[in-house]
């Protein structure tokens, strides 16, 4: 287990380019399943979970072709679907969540499909239902085995149909959408998710030759097709990681400037940061965020107490969740922050409290941040991340602490963030990786 050692209080400066988005990357990867030619992907994040869906892949028989700089050539003419079936598949498939999503490419054009119980982040209930649900109206059968954990879909013939979905899953969006693009006939899926990395998803998938119109809102049409051909796609710029770098410089009192940013993909990520007194300008697609002694939480026009909350796109995103609220802590001011949609992916806070943190957690759901204005510094401590976001979380307050802090766990933060201490030490933060 990787520790980062993180010496507090030093300013940052400089220019920093996110990396391309870690949740797009695990659709677009699962999609070149879908057709026997060549696909090429650009933007590719250089992370543990991307690089580990390439090598799940290319265990199944996907031929990998690394260009260097983000680009991979996959090209899935020869799959051993007996894999599926073996020990190694179902251990390593059950060690990453975004492995899910190979089973509508597989279901679409073997069909078949098995999947082991995916892991994951552990911040509260994920349940599958949408997935197998819309599989099921599309046509497909599935079982689940309880004692080995583990589904099996089968379809002799898909059919499209009129789908709503009981929530607008990201994954589950992703996964129906694909089984849905060969499926004989019209899919409707009402409810969607329509984040930008679903319309990204959809934009791939169009060039390879489906017919899928909606895209961006939450209402799609798949009209079905007989195959897809190959194509190349480049990636958005990590939105996470934008946000994540706007607090950073918050937070550390920095200078620093995100290159790159596709601002006109990011939603209500640049307001939400405003809200908490962030002073950011947007120039052209780049993101400055300059010195700020100070900032305070804006309140509601009222007075009250303002909520920071996580909602479906174009609402704020859940996997922001955490950096604001460390962001909020040496602010001006009180802040509801309210996680609707996991129940355990606040419990962190006890560490960010550890530190001289004000934060009440109210329940699994609910945190209020009552900002020190700077009037002291955290202190240092050891902890660990116990996801993705917590971790980077985790980070930024080390990043604004007095002495030498200890990460434990950082291969949670690996997942998701590419050389996360390599990139920062260039502007001037001292993380030292153990």
């Amino acid at each position: 287990m990787g520790s980062f050692q993180i010496k507090g209080g030093n300013k940052l400066k400089g220019e920093i380019i996110p990396q391309g988005a870690k949740n797009e990357a695990l659709q677009v990867i699962c999609a070149v399943l879908m057709t026997s030619e060549k696909v090429t992907l650009h933007n590719l994040p250089d992370i543990r979970d991307v690089n580990f869906l390439i090598d799940l892949l290319e265990e199944l028989g996907v031929k990998i072709e690394r260009s260097g700089n983000g680009t991979v050539h996959f090209q899935a003419n020869n799959i051993n679907i007996n894999y599926l079936q073996t020990e190694q598949f179902k251990k390593r498939a059950a060690s990453l969540r975004g492995s899910i999503m190979i089973m509508g490419p597989l279901l679409t054009r073997f069909k078949i499909a098995y999947m082991p119980k995916p892991g994951g982040d552990k911040i509260g209930a994920r349940p599958l239902d949408t997935h197998f649900l819309g599989f099921s109206k599309l046509g497909a059968t599935f079982s689940y085995d309880a004692d080995k954990g583990f589904y099996t879909l089968k379809a002799d013939k898909l059919a499209g149909k009129y789908i709503l979905l009981d929530e607008p899953s990201v994954t589950g969006t992703a996964n129906i959408l694909m089984t849905a693009i060969m499926a004989k006939g019209k899919t409707t899926i009402y409810n969607a998710a329509c984040e930008p990395y679903l319309q990204q998803l959809c934009s791939m998938l169009n060039s390879m030759g489906a017919k899928i119109t909606g895209v961006g809102s939450n209402l799609l049409y798949i009209e079905g097709v007989d195959e897809l051909h190959g194509c190349t796609h480049t990636l958005l710029p990590d939105f996470i990681e934008v946000g994540s770098f706007i607090g950073l410089a918050a937070a550390t009192q920095s200078e620093i400037t995100i290159k790159n940013c596709r601002v006109d993909m990011l939603g209500r990520i640049p307001e939400t940061f405003q809200r908490l007194g962030i002073q950011l300008e947007i120039k052209g697609d780049d993101i400055f965020i300059p010195y700020q002694k100070n900032y305070e939480i804006q309140k509601m026009i009222d007075g009250s107490i303002p909520t920071i909350y996580d909602a479906p796109w174009p609402g704020f995103t859940p996997d922001l969740l955490s950096i604001v609220l460390v962001t909020a802590i040496q602010a001006k001011g009180t802040v509801l922050i309210h996680q609707k949609m996991f129940d355990s992916r606040l419990f962190f806070i006890d560490r960010l409290k550890d530190m001289g943190a004000q934060i009440i957690l109210c329940d699994p759901h609910r945190a209020t941040v009552i900002g020190i204005n700077r009037d002291y510094n955290l202190r240092a401590t050891t902890m660990s991340s116990p996801d993705i976001r917590a971790g980077v979380a985790l980070l930024i307050a080390a990043l604004t602490a007095d002495g030498i802090s200890t990460i434990n766990n950082i291969e949670q933060i690996d997942r998701g963030y590419q050389f996360i201490d390599t990139r920062l030490n260039a502007l001037g933060a001292q993380i030292e990786r153990l």
